[in-house]
């Protein structure tokens, strides 16, 4: 009887805790959620002023879109502030973890910083199950990040042959992420390609590593022909499950490394003038 008292008390001291659990949760989402709701007022009216005057038109254009990019950008990283804030303020929320990965994104721009953000999170946070789940996913962009030599990896070009990074060895070399089926790839080719001509002799080449998908093989080969991509391409033909983009924890396209003649990472996701500004600077 006595044990089954002391059962029955245990039961629902865990049922309770959980509850609380559940509780405390949904009270520290509503804190961050009111946290940042000046900042996601802000996003949303400049993404609806954008779309109103895009439909006023009549018909899509491209003007004003610059300015919008630029300013949406400028928003998002205010609010990347905020978060940042917030977690150094409640390093012992669960929620915390949340803002984290929210912050990290797809394209982390400075993974070594979050990953100190991440460290100074109470122990019992870290420990918890989604912390361990975080702290592998900060892992595996510490060892894409800048400054760390960019792993090896070998896949097949569009003949079957199959092409290794080391191959690349002794060159400049720009490991670009993209796909046929991917629309901001295409726009960032135009840049891509002009890097490519100018720098192409001065110990520079391009690496191009497709997440095109399973069946695809020609629509990838046309649109490398369409885009005028003349340096070496490889592709498994696996999309989001290709090996390569696992290892380089690829999460958004396109995105890029460039990687130096002894295979260190020296700057990543360079974008339209800014890797010619980047390789300037280099092989000046």
């Amino acid at each position: 009887m006595k044990n089954i008292l002391l059962l029955t008390l245990v039961c629902g001291l865990g049922l309770h805790t959980a509850a609380q659990d559940t509780t405390m949760l949904s009270a520290q989402k509503k804190e961050l959620t009111g946290f940042l709701a000046d900042a996601d007022a802000k996003l949303a009216t400049c993404q609806q002023q954008y779309y109103d005057a895009q439909k006023a038109k009549g018909h899509y254009d491209t003007i004003g879109l610059g300015e919008w990019r630029y300013q949406m950008k400028l928003l998002k990283s205010a609010r990347k502030a905020q978060e940042i804030n917030f977690i150094r303020q409640h390093p012992d929320y669960m929620v915390s973890l949340d803002a984290l990965k929210d912050v990290i994104g797809p394209l982390p721009d400075n993974i070594k910083s979050y990953n100190a953000l991440y460290n100074g999170l109470k122990k019992n946070i870290r420990q918890s199950e989604a912390g361990i789940n975080t702290k592998k996913m900060i892992d595996k962009y510490m060892t894409v990040r800048v400054g760390a030599i960019a792993p090896a990896f070998t896949a097949p070009d569009t003949s079957g042959q199959n092409i290794s990074l080391k191959d690349y060895r002794g060159k400049y070399v720009l490991i670009d992420f993209w796909a046929s089926w991917c629309g901001p790839c295409r726009e960032e080719n135009p840049a891509v390609v002009k890097a490519y001509q100018q720098y192409k002799d001065k110990n520079f080449d391009i690496l191009s590593v497709s997440l095109d998908q399973p069946g695809k093989r020609a629509e990838w080969i046309k649109a490398i022909q369409k885009d005028g991509l003349s340096w070496q391409h490889v592709s498994e033909l696996k999309y989001w499950d290709s090996n390569v983009a696992k290892l380089y924890a690829i999460r958004s396209i396109p995105q890029n490394f460039l990687v130096d003649p002894k295979g260190k990472i020296i700057a990543k996701d360079l974008r339209g003038e800014a890797l010619a500004t980047k390789l300037e600077e280099i092989l000046k």
